[in-house]
């Protein structure tokens, strides 16, 4: 009997726990679990992307679009006024695309920053040219009357003679006559002076600067008239002498040779002062002015400079080569430039003060320039820039900053990187 009543009560304490224990888990699927609470007693509500707190999850872990903690948000900070919503306010304030990035991280990938300031200085304007005559230091030589050449004194192109040097020695029938006639009239004067009738003085005296001025428009100098009035007798060989100095460049002259008042003897070039036809690209046309200074630079005189100045300006662009003909006149001492000489050209254009940044601050994808703004406590905005003339190492900003902006000029292709990839998982965030 004793046995009945202890197996009894087994089994009713055995259904008591049996049915504690069912009403327990049943009662407990209802109800939501309780969120672990912070160190102060705070209770964690749920985790939000730090960038984007519109994403949230019930427990901790890496946010899936930017990689950053999930930051939690505690009880009492749901509805505002709280640090964690005055910091989410202030993330969702940046523009798309704006990454944060810790100093440790900045060190790591080498970010370093300047300043958008207005500066002036100078920009190079590079051309190639090749030098060229002078046209107006080319002289070309001809016999104003017919004849045959006798003797030839200059025999070689390339030779380099003197102003006033003899050239060759010519015959000419033509002038033979002149010169007797102007002898005629030299002796009619001197019968006439003798003479009583004063007019015909006057009218032998018209006679004899008549036939003086024939011989000075064909040429022959004063020396030679004097001589031809002291010996008496006509020159029969009439030198022709170089008009200026400088090098044969051509020559067509040879002995008894018949020549032609349109014959060309020779062709003379004083090299003492040259040109350089620069090619200056027309998109950099605008900045040339005749008068400018500039460097003329060879290879063939390493470490040295010439100076020039541009006289002239074509005024049409070549349709082939898209480049405008600037003309430069420079001295050449003793002659070191030869013609058809390559040159390298650099105008160097003076820039007054201009909002600019330093040249590698700019990303530049073919259809914008970005650079990236610091906008304090690690957080980089990515800003679209417009830009102008570039000098030294700094470019002009037209657009898209303001004097005294913080600027990202080194790093900012890594940042960048980030940057696009934040914007792009953002964007299917939305969209999802």
């Amino acid at each position: 009997m004793k046995t009945g009543k202890t197996i009894l009560i087994v089994l009713l304490l055995a259904a008591a726990y049996l049915g504690g224990y069912g009403y327990g888990r049943w009662y407990a699927r209802g109800r939501a679990p309780a969120a672990p609470a912070n160190s102060g007693g705070r209770r964690i509500l749920y985790y939000v992307d730090p960038m984007h707190p519109a994403y949230k999850s019930d427990k901790p872990g890496i946010a899936p679009d930017c990689g950053m903690k999930l930051r939690p948000v505690y009880e009492g900070e749901e509805t505002g006024g709280g640090a964690g919503t005055a910091q989410a306010e202030h993330t969702n304030a940046m523009p798309p695309g704006t990454v944060q990035i810790s100093p440790e991280k900045q060190q790591l990938i080498g970010v370093s920053y300047g300043t958008a300031e207005l500066a002036s200085g100078t920009r190079t304007i590079r051309a190639v040219g090749r030098v060229a005559y002078d046209e107006t230091r080319i002289a070309r030589v001809h016999s104003r009357v017919e004849g045959w050449i006798d003797l030839v004194f200059v025999d070689f192109t390339g030779e380099l003679v003197e102003k006033g040097r003899p050239l060759l020695s010519l015959y000419s029938p033509e002038m033979l006559a002149t010169e007797q006639e102007y002898l005629l009239a030299l002796k009619s004067r001197e019968i006439m002076t003798h003479s009583t009738i004063p007019e015909m003085a006057g009218y032998s005296d018209s006679l004899l600067q008549a036939a003086r001025k024939r011989l000075e428009l064909w040429d022959l100098s004063r020396e030679q008239i004097d001589e031809i009035t002291r010996r008496g007798k006509p020159l029969e060989n009439i030198v022709i002498y170089a008009p200026v100095s400088g090098y044969v460049v051509a020559r067509n002259a040879f002995p008894k040779q018949r020549i032609m008042p349109e014959t060309e003897l020779y062709t003379l070039v004083d090299l003492r002062k040259v040109w350089v036809m620069a090619d200056v690209f027309e998109y950099e046309a605008a900045e040339i002015r005749i008068g400018q200074a500039a460097a003329i630079l060879f290879s063939y005189y390493p470490g040295r400079s010439f100076p020039g100045r541009v006289n002239y300006i074509q005024p049409q662009v070549d349709p082939t080569t898209r480049t405008l003909k600037v003309r430069l006149e420079l001295e050449n001492p003793n002659n070191v430039l030869k013609p058809e000489m390559f040159a390298d050209v650099e105008f160097r254009i003076g820039a007054g003060a201009r909002l600019s940044v330093p040249v590698e601050a700019i990303l530049d994808s073919g259809r914008t320039k970005t650079v990236f703004v610091d906008r304090g406590n690690g957080y980089l905005e990515p800003r679209h820039v417009e830009t102008g003339e570039r000098f030294g190492g700094r470019i002009e900003i037209l657009s898209g900053l303001k004097a005294g902006e913080r600027i990202v000029i080194s790093g900012n292709f890594l940042i960048d990187s980030e940057s696009q990839l934040k914007a792009a998982a953002s964007g299917m965030a939305h969209q999802h």
